[in-house]
Parts: structure tokens; C-alpha cells; sequence
């Protein structure tokens, strides 16, 4: 079976989506997201009517006392091409500015799987892995870019460590 690298990543808002202390958040969506639909090695991305996915209902038994919890989910052909789109200049710029824009959370709110190719992965899937990586730490059921497995299958099941951690809702 052909396998592809789900990921979701999640944050909590310091400010609702429409406030002024998140206009330049909302401005740099759609391009980073347009940047990620031509990345090579993309597949998918969740997106509603809007383009983006920030009308999504997910994830909200996780807001904490904050404006609420945002989400992204996508899909990849492989580990590497999801890093070189998240660390890619672009989207680093922004990256940069995430702590304006959402709080800094004590647990996992990135996670990475692999799916079957042609799957389209689903926001309670999504919940799923997050609860899983949080339960578990790093598995083959859920891992992170800085610690993360082969597909399914592969002779070498083992743990690949060396990518950095990121975490950007976008």
C-alpha cells in the first residue's frame, strides 16, 4: 500500500479572528496558504468555501480560556516535503510572528500520521492524533517533525529524529 504524511496543527487564539490584533494573522492566510498549494510534494489541505480552514468547528474542548482554537490540516507526500514547505522562508516569516497571534501551549499541538494515499483525513482523525501524541508521546500512530516514523511497511520502523519542532496555524 502507497502511503502519504497527514498533519493538523492547531492554536489558541489571543483574539478573535476578526480583531484588529489579528488582521495581519488573517492577511497573510491566504498567501501562505497559496504558498503551500504549490509546494512540491502537497496533496490536500482542509479549506472550506472561504479558502481557509478558520470557519472549521474542531478542536474546541481544547480552547482553554482563549478566543478560541483554529486549525490546519493538510496532506504530503513525505516528511522532507512537509519541512521544506515549514521551513521554507515565506512561511518562516510568518512563523515568526505566531506568538502575537496565538498563546504558547505546554503540550502538543502538532501531529503527524501516515494514511493511505487517496484518504482524505478527518477533523475528529485529527483530534485523535493530538490526543494520542499527548497520551503517548511520539508512536507511529502520531509523531512530530522532530521525531518521526516511516510509512507503514518500511524494513525500518524505527524512530527518525533531526527535524525541528514548528508549529504555525495557518
Amino acid at each position: 500500500m502507497d502511503y502519504v504524511l497527514a498533519q493538523v496543527n492547531i492554536g489558541r487564539l489571543r483574539a478573535p479572528l476578526d480583531s484588529p490584533a489579528l488582521a495581519d494573522f488573517m492577511a497573510a492566510l491566504d498567501p501562505v496558504n497559496a504558498l503551500a498549494d504549490a509546494a512540491p510534494g502537497f496533496v490536500w489541505r482542509l479549506q472550506t468555501e472561504d479558502g481557509n480552514a478558520t470557519a472549521v468547528r474542531a478542536f474546541e474542548w481544547d480552547q482553554a480560556d482563549s478566543a478560541g482554537v483554529i486549525m490546519n490540516m493538510s496532506v504530503w507526500e513525505s516528511v522532507e516535503a512537509l519541512a521544506a514547505f515549514v521551513y521554507s522562508e515565506e512561511h518562516r516569516q510568518v512563523l515568526r510572528r505566531r506568538r502575537e497571534w496565538f498563546e504558547r501551549m505546554p503540550v502538543a499541538y502538532t501531529a503527524l500520521w501516515w494514511i493511505p494515499r487517496g484518504h482524505i483525513p478527518a477533523t475528529g482523525e485529527a483530534e485523535d492524533r493530538i490526543r494520542l501524541l499527548r497520551l503517548n508521546g511520539p508512536t507511529p500512530q502520531a509523531f512530530t517533525l522532530r521525531t518521526h516514523f516511516p510509512p507503514p511497511g518500511s524494513a525500518d520502523g524505527a524512530p527518525r529524529p533531526g527535524l525541528q519542532e514548528w508549529m504555525c496555524p495557518a
